[in-house]
């Protein structure tokens, strides 16, 4: 009778423990779903970095740097820089490969690029433009490089070398800065070493994206911050001020010349991170 009475209190303290251990199992479940919950939705967007002409995703390294100790998702996708057309449908296949909200960085031509790429876009929560072009529909880049006073890239004899590339259409050809204006024109802020480096290694712009046409402007629809190199030689200061008041962007002006990411990486990533904010 006493084993019997000694399994029957072994038996109902065993079946005790497993339901304190299942409830404490629901509790951590519970805990660890609301948790997963809570990360989704309030998780940081990624932002992506598209760079201009005559540069590569190096341009945007210290931004990058930045952003990422910030704890953000950070992507630097090649711009092809071949058209507008194909470079803004590269782009927006890109953007299609990530989850959750984006904000837009575009820098010089690489501002042209990101209006064309987040139209129709819910997932662009914002657009960041630094000394950038910020085109309306039907407007060029060249249209606006010369639309005030002031761009030494003006002149394309003075500022260009042209060198033919297999399969180009209509006598098209690609655009290199000349590396005797480099430092001077394109990168003022650099030392002459780390200028002649960049001119060295800069992708050319194929001539025909200069002409191309815009299409509807994200701008419109999508909040914008503006970032505006006040000794800026390729895009005159008050074109990218005018610019940006009519997207109705909010501006910050930084003393730099056309590389502001380059020069002043702290002030540009400051602008970004507020965007981001902002778009939460």
């Amino acid at each position: 009778m006493f084993l019997i009475k000694k399994a029957s209190r072994m038996a109902r303290a065993t079946t005790a423990v497993l339901a304190v251990g299942v409830g404490l199992l629901g509790f951590v479940f519970a805990s660890d779903a609301e948790s997963a919950t809570r990360t989704e939705t309030t998780a940081k967007p990624t932002i992506v970095l598209v760079h201009g002409a005559w540069a590569d995703g190096s341009s945007w390294a210290r931004v990058t740097t930045r952003l990422q100790r910030a704890g953000y998702a950070v992507h630097v996708p090649p711009n092809p820089l071949r058209g507008l057309a194909s470079d803004s449908a590269y782009l927006t296949s890109f953007l299609a490969t990530i989850k959750g909200p984006i904000v837009l960085v575009g820098h010089s031509y690489g501002g042209s690029v990101i209006t064309e790429a987040a139209t129709g876009n819910p997932s662009v929560s914002a657009l960041v433009y630094v000394n950038a072009f910020i085109p309306d529909e039907g407007e060029t880049v060249l249209q606006l490089a010369g639309a005030e006073p002031g761009s030494k890239l003006s002149d394309p004899a003075k500022a260009f070398d042209f060198v033919p590339y297999p399969g180009a259409v209509g006598g098209d050809v690609d655009l290199y800065v000349k590396p005797s204006v480099f430092h001077a024109d394109f990168a003022a802020d650099e030392s002459k070493e780390d200028a002649d480096m960049r001119a060295a290694v800069q992708r050319p712009l194929a001539a025909s994206a200069l002409q191309a046409e815009a299409t509807a402007p994200a701008w419109k629809t999508i909040r914008s911050w503006a970032v505006i190199g006040t000794d800026d030689q390729v895009i005159p200061p008050a074109e990218q001020l005018a610019m940006a008041r009519r997207a109705g962007a909010t501006i910050t002006k930084v003393r730099a010349a056309h590389l502001s990411m380059v020069s002043q990486p702290s002030v540009v990533a400051r602008v970004i991170v507020r965007a981001t904010q902002a778009a939460d």
